[in-house]
């Protein structure tokens, strides 16, 4: 009896081990040791550290949300248009608005269209929209260089599950990415004052001077 328990507990760890084998899973058994090599992640733990230590990446992440809170982040277009509305170009003045308190940071443009038509033609349609939302910004102030991509995403991503036209799917979103390169505040380290510097500006007081004549604010007059 004892013997056929034995044949029974071996037959099994054979079989899980001949299961290893057909999987990608890691196993000590059947591989050699430090067989489990990374796949194309290498370094991305360390990166990922270095931004949280240095805070970039938490403060990168706290001006996406402010972004998206404060400003309205999508426009939205005609049927096979990437004209630009009287709608769709208030929004983008409050966009320019809040981009020009933020000089180190980059933003990027993402295109979309609805599901009528190739997905070729999408594509590039979705690239025009996000050109023409450049375009505006730059013309508003906003460096060409500091928005980092334009991205099309033709119909792969829509608000609306639909084959019909959809007004919703077509669309431009725009997104706060990261800091721009070599900015002096952001080799120094001072994200904090990046992200709430605002804040920090309104606890200025303004000076008051007072003499005998009275007092004034700022400066003295003549």
């Amino acid at each position: 009896m004892k013997a056929t328990l034995i044949k029974i507990a071996l037959l099994g760890s054979v079989a899980a081990i001949a299961g290893c084998e057909g999987t990608d899973s890691y196993s000590s058994f059947t591989r050699e040791a430090g067989a489990l090599v990374g796949g194309g992640d290498f370094g991305n733990a360390t990166m990922n550290n270095t931004m949280i230590l240095s805070g970039e990446k938490t403060y990168v992440t706290n001006l996406a949300n402010r972004f998206a809170e404060e400003v309205p982040s999508t426009i939205n277009f005609e049927f096979n248009s990437a004209r630009i509305d009287p709608d769709a170009a208030a929004i983008l003045r409050r966009q320019a608005d809040w981009i020009r308190q933020f000089p180190e940071v980059r933003f990027r443009v993402y295109g979309h269209t609805d599901a009528v038509g190739s997905n070729q033609y999408n594509y590039r349609l979705g690239k025009r929209r996000a050109d023409a939302v450049v375009r505006f910004l730059s013309q508003h102030g906003i460096s060409r260089s500091r928005l980092e991509a334009v991205v099309s995403q033709g119909e792969t991503q829509p608000l609306v599950m639909t084959e019909a036209r959809e007004r919703r799917n077509r669309r431009t979103v725009t997104e706060v990415t990261g800091f721009v390169r070599r900015h002096p505040s952001v080799l120094d380290g001072k994200y904090a004052q990046i992200v709430y510097r605002d804040y920090v500006e309104s606890a200025v007081v303004a000076t008051t001077l007072t003499g005998i004549e009275g007092s004034v604010t700022g400066a003295s007059s003549d």
